[in-house]
């Protein structure tokens, strides 16, 4: 909004002129970023839309949206008192049937929907002994020219034959519906440590992992790591196991591969009595292609979800996407959200591809080098429309929800509120940190690491947007790329990853996974982000049953023994992740206080900076170590609470990490209340020191 105060005259002379400067109110995210000052009308002009779009969407439950996104209550099958009711939107179809184990799979009259008078909607009305608790059914839906089976557009429950490999829903209906133990719950953001992680390959199995394996055998490792949140990836139904859960079929039904809702709705909960907040990775970027299993060509209409022509198909995911311009797809994907809150109680979602949806282009082939590339009319305005409305309701179920945006292009205004001008993310990942990580490791060596390079990209982000930071992906975990222990140690993980045994290169890779770890979680100003099973170097790619390995589980699965194994390294990495994790959570409110630097020498590979009561020193280089290292910080004395070359983390433990370090005095900087303390600094090391 532009406020401009009107100029005035004196009326004493024609000749002078008295003007009272022009003062310029801008809406927040400009005020923060006066760069953005040109492109104000195109920022205005979004944040307009989407106020218009939710006063339309909400004219009749008083603009509300969680008041309007309660489409799945509504459509789908549910029971009432008296009947079961099914009901589904269908602009195309001319008849629906619905079929399954209760009618011998065969269309029958009293099972016919009704289209609803005036609308695109069908209905029917069954009596309550007419279908039954885990019985399988689908839909015929004939429309002009055709018919097909289909699964429901909002079905809650989906499974596939074990035999037959064919996907039905499920009428869902326990005689004991699940019972919260964990009522209310509140998520601790400051800082937000999560742990991402697969249900189905979570187990050290070579097969499926379940809900209830995870809460019984996973759930207590990640309480006892210290995280306090972890990611789920995959739960919305998918046909393909090997998409990782990207290609979504039902949007909401929790997959049944991995148990039952109840046994879902029992980790959350187990979760949430723990402390843990449970964040999931929620897919409404795009949609699998499959008809019979999904919503391509649902009622005969390729477009009744998504975008027509050129924008139809992704380019790249073989997926279809949404078409965020009709006011029935928006509808389906807010009740989506809400959905997830209310009936599962998540704490909030990880949006997956936010740049494909929002660019025409999806983001490929496009360079994103300045401003303009973020307002030149390539943007996709009824995607960012959503993801507004998506945040605002997500927030007005929630009030303490999370939000997280995927995003590469660097879009301005993703995680800043909407009220100033933004999207409403709480955070956007920070993904240029991962990809400057392996990009160092693959191309540059050791004795060449800036100390000014590395600081600057771990704090590269914009100063009014909250990000979440991380190492590595889990897409570097995945076959045909290779997770940061695998890039510095490579095959001899498998040779010298005994105690006693390790040669140079997995010497080398183990400071080296400590240091980067540390440094990036150092220096977050939101939250850290863990793949499961990187924080102790696991060694295994990813590789999903397919044809190709003649769908075995054998690299789909995490080795647990090799952390719990004495005799390996793996528990040191595991070891010090833990102790890392609980010096950042040991001073209060670190993610609000400033990020001091206190020095910098790219020749020497040195880097020391302050957060609070903590000061952070790293020597980066290959083969140099510094005795009595001066660095000028605040008076006092100084302990030891982490040092990456403790023989607890598998370093050498060349440093006694019980000496008190105090201040010397220097008349230079008396005034200032500054002191230097002088440390031993030994080679690919890091030490963490607390100011008493």
């Amino acid at each position: 909004m532009v406020k401009v105060t009107k100029q005035t005259t004196t009326p004493t002379t024609r000749k002078s002129k008295i003007v009272k400067r022009a003062t310029v109110k801008h809406i927040g995210i400009v005020a923060h970023d006066p760069f953005l000052e040109e492109y104000e009308a195109a920022i205005m002009g979004r944040h307009n839309f989407a106020l218009q779009k939710k006063k339309q969407l909400t004219k009749l439950t008083n603009d509300s949206l969680s008041d309007f996104a309660m489409g799945y209550t509504y459509f789908g099958l549910h029971k009432t008192d008296t009947e079961w009711v099914f009901r589904d939107w269908a602009p195309n179809a001319t008849a629906i049937y619905l079929i399954g184990d209760f009618n011998h799979w065969e269309k029958q009259e009293k099972f016919k929907a009704k289209r609803i008078k005036g609308t695109d909607n069908w209905e029917l009305k069954l009596p309550l002994h007419a279908i039954k608790h885990e019985q399988l059914y689908k839909l015929i839906i004939e429309w002009d020219g055709g018919e097909g089976e289909r699964i429901p557009a909002w079905v809650q429950r989906v499974v596939q034959d074990e035999v037959t490999h064919i996907f039905s829903a499920q009428v869902w209906d326990p005689q004991t519906p699940y019972k919260w133990k964990k009522k209310n719950f509140t998520p601790k953001t400051s800082p937000l440590l999560i742990y991402e992680c697969h249900i189905g390959m979570a187990q050290e199995k070579e097969g499926v992992g379940t809900y209830n394996e995870f809460r019984e055998k996973i759930l207590p490792r990640i309480v006892k790591d210290g995280y306090n949140a972890i990611q789920i990836m995959a739960i919305q139904e998918h046909p393909y196991y090997g998409s990782f859960g990207y290609h979504v079929s039902s949007f909401f039904a929790p997959s049944s591969r991995f148990g039952t809702p109840e046994e879902l709705k029992q980790l959350i909960d187990e979760a949430h009595k723990n402390g843990i907040a449970v964040i999931m990775d929620i897919v409404h970027s795009h949609a699998v292609k499959n008809e019979l299993e999904g919503l391509g060509n649902y009622a005969g209409d390729p477009n009744q979800f998504f975008y027509s022509g050129d924008r139809h198909e992704h380019p790249a995911w073989d997926s279809l996407c949404f078409d965020y311009g009709k006011n029935e797809v928006l509808h389906f994907l807010l009740s989506n959200c809400k959905y997830w809150l209310e009936e599962y109680h998540f704490d909030g979602f990880r949006f997956d591809g936010v740049t494909s949806m929002l660019y025409y282009s999806h983001g490929l082939g496009e360079a994103f080098m300045s401003y303009g590339d973020y307002f030149n009319g390539h943007q996709d305005d009824n995607a960012i429309c959503y993801l507004t409305l998506a945040n605002l309701l997500i927030h007005e179920v929630n009030k303490k929800a999370i939000t997280i945006a995927e995003e590469v292009s660097g879009m301005p205004g993703l995680a800043a509120a909407v009220k100033d001008g933004g999207y409403g993310f709480n955070y956007r990942m920070a993904m240029n940190i991962p990809d400057y990580w392996i990009k160092t490791i693959k191309e540059l060596p050791d004795e060449t690491w800036k100390p000014s390079s590395i600081f600057w990209e771990i704090k590269n982000r914009r100063a009014d947007e909250k990000t979440i930071s991380y190492c590595e992906s889990h897409d570097q975990a995945l076959v045909g790329d290779k997770t940061l222990i695998f890039r510095l140690i490579d095959a001899d993980m498998y040779w010298h990853f005994k105690i006693g045994d390790e040669n140079e290169i997995a010497h080398r890779g183990i400071a080296l996974h400590k240091m980067i770890r540390l440094a990036t979680v150092a220096a977050i100003n939101g939250g850290y982000l863990n793949f499961m099973g990187n924080e102790f170097g696991h060694p295994e790619w990813i590789d999903f049953p397919r044809e190709g390995n003649g769908w075995s589980h054998k690299y789909a699965r995490r080795q647990w023994s090799l952390v719990d194994n004495k005799e390996l390294d793996y528990q040191y990495l595991g070891n010090f992740d833990k102790k890392m994790l609980e010096v950042i959570k040991s001073e209060k409110k670190l993610i609000d206080t400033p990020i001091i630097e206190i020095w910098h020498n790219d020749s020497d590979q040195v880097l020391a900076f302050m957060r609070g009561n903590l000061l952070f020193v790293f020597n980066f280089s290959p083969n140099t170590s510094f005795t009595d290292y001066g660095f000028l910080v605040p008076e006092g004395s100084y302990n030891v609470v982490l040092n990456t070359d403790h023989k607890d983390y598998g370093g050498f433990g060349l440093a006694d990490d019980s000496v008190e370090h105090f201040t010397l005095e220097d008349p230079l900087y008396k005034k200032d209340e500054k002191g230097w303390v002088k440390l031993y600094l030994p080679a690919r090391s890091a030490v963490v020191l607390r100011k008493k």
